[in-house]
């Protein structure tokens, strides 16, 4: 088993005053040459955008982009004319492929928005652009992992053009489980959203982050109420 930690106050920092932002890898002007990417994990950006501000229309390609609110509610345009709001509780999908624009903007005038921005490199290139949102109220669980991302259009939650599977877990204080890798040729990253947890015997705090490689299977134990994400990806 290899694996790799990324402490919180590790990570880079931006601070634009209406965009206040901590990259996991390395992002716009924060590079470091040993956290580029963990695998096909290639952005995990924990964003908080100023109340009625946000990024306006910008172009991407060929990147699987996911977006997760934790608060507040986030309004979404793109050039293949969706617009709609994104908020807690639900996930958003792009497929860049041959290319769109989209902006994303702080919905309401009087509170910041906070949401983690999630990068995947694709298993193919110049697909046809797609979007997609859903709430994860139903199939949202307590003390357990439920995925919310496969590459697989019938499974639960939404999809992309890759092989990775991403779960959540709102974990009681006390809780143990494990993970189980659909591939064992891929690796597993995990993100403390909240709370505090031990996976493998490393505890973790609050927007910690821990890749996992070379295993089949990753023990976790929540030390205090707690959520998680879990990031299962290509190397």
């Amino acid at each position: 088993m290899k694996t790799i930690l990324h402490k919180a106050e590790s990570r880079g920092h931006a601070n634009h005053g209406w965009l206040d932002s901590h990259h996991t890898f390395s992002f716009a002007n924060y590079y470091n040459p040993e956290r580029v990417h963990f695998g096909m994990l290639r952005v995990l950006n924990d964003d908080r955008v100023a109340a009625g501000q946000g990024f306006g229309e910008h172009p991407h390609d060929n990147m699987e982009i996911i977006s997760i609110p934790l608060s507040g509610d986030l309004e979404h345009k793109d050039s293949m004319g969706n617009h709609g709001i994104i908020t807690t509780g639900e996930i958003q999908v792009m497929s860049a492929g041959t290319g769109i624009f989209h902006s994303e903007y702080n919905k309401n005038k009087d509170k910041e928005v906070r949401f983690l921005q999630i990068w995947v490199f694709p298993d193919k290139k110049n697909v046809t652009p797609r979007y997609d949102q859903i709430s994860l109220a139903e199939i949202a669980k307590t003390n357990e992992l439920y995925q919310i991302l496969s590459p697989n259009q019938d499974d639960q939650g939404v999809w992309i053009h890759q092989q990775a599977w991403f779960h959540l877990g709102d974990l009681s204080a006390g809780w143990e489980g494990k993970y189980d890798l659909k591939d064992n040729k891929n690796g597993v990253y995990f993100f403390v959203i909240e709370g505090d947890v031990t996976i493998s015997g490393q505890k973790l705090n609050r927007r910690d982050g821990l890749g996992i490689s070379e295993t089949g299977s990753v023990e976790i134990k929540a030390d205090s109420q707690a959520k998680l994400l879990v990031m299962e990806i290509p190397m």
